[in-house]
């Protein structure tokens, strides 16, 4: 992962529960990268125009800044519990949480997100802040969800796309600092009709098709192998949809690694199929990584 030397690992809180499993996650992660710790609290409540100290006959440590600076002051304390040996500084943004987050990103080596906040609704898998950092900021995105384990390989989609060889490095350096192995996912579909006029291959050779998979996800691993010889690898090249392959995966990972967009992605979506599939159900924290061109970084 060639990111910006010396560049923090950045976490956004709002005091959920959540935000504090993302809070120890994110100090480990700098720790494990030798990198300080920005913890950030999007406060927006200056853009709504309401009044941010003490009602009348309210407490003087009352009022909606004082509570915000006390997210930020308990995430740097606990952050400091995990990881002593590290940097740790926190800041209050004026702001709402993606803009801010998403600025956040230009200067941070990773942005450490909880899969929920306090403004997530009941019925929804991930909160929308995930969601919109995920897809659009200029550095990779890990978001805490599931149950984070210490034991496990670090998995990693592989469809043989630019996207992906980007992932496959992050997750060989994860799986490197973490003293584990990787786990490369490849799987692919057999053709199907488009329409009742449409017809399959007269002749469609299972085998070959398999041979020819596991070729691609040989080739885009070989590389990271010579370059991470410590790192063990496992590649699974499976028949079936990749985000339910790698969905069922993750249940034994302490880490997944996607790329935003991989083959087959429709243009002017900002989060491909897969990834925002596992997004929403993988059993593990999971980092999503995707391409920066110039006109992206707005």
């Amino acid at each position: 992962m060639t990111i910006r030397s010396g560049a923090p690992v950045v976490v956004g809180v709002d005091g959920s529960a959540a935000a504090l499993d993302a809070v120890r996650f994110a100090a480990r992660e700098a720790a494990l990268q030798h990198r300080p710790l920005r913890v950030v609290h999007a406060f927006i409540w200056p853009l709504m125009g309401q009044p941010l100290g003490p009602v009348p006959g309210a407490p003087s440590d009352a009022g909606l800044r004082t509570q915000a600076e006390r997210y930020v002051t308990d995430a740097v304390t606990e952050a400091g519990k995990i990881a002593p040996e590290i940097a740790v500084t926190g800041e209050l943004v004026d702001g709402a949480a993606t803009p801010v987050l998403l600025r956040e990103s230009r200067d941070a080596a990773l942005i450490v997100l909880g899969d929920r906040g306090l403004g997530g609704f009941a019925g929804l898998l991930i909160g929308s802040s995930a969601v919109q950092v995920s897809a659009r900021a200029a550095c990779p995105v890990l978001v805490v969800k599931g149950e984070p384990r210490a034991d496990g390989p670090v998995l990693v989609g592989v469809d043989g796309s630019a996207l992906s060889t980007e992932a496959l490095g992050f997750a060989f350096e994860e799986a490197s600092l973490r003293g584990t192995s990787v786990v490369a996912v490849h799987a692919w579909l057999a053709p199907t009709p488009l329409g009742p006029g449409d017809m399959l291959p007269l002749v469609y050779d299972v085998d070959a098709v398999a041979a020819e998979e596991k070729r691609v996800l040989a080739e885009a691993v070989a590389g990271w192998t010579e370059k991470y010889p410590d790192v063990p690898v496992r590649q699974l090249v499976a028949h079936g949809s990749a985000a339910r392959v790698l969905v069922e995966q993750s249940a034994t990972a302490q880490l997944t690694v996607v790329g935003a967009h991989g083959r087959g992605a429709f243009t002017g979506l900002l989060l491909g199929s897969v990834s925002h599939a596992v997004l929403h159900h993988s059993h593990s924290p999971l980092a999503i990584l995707r391409h920066h061109r110039e006109n992206d970084r707005s």
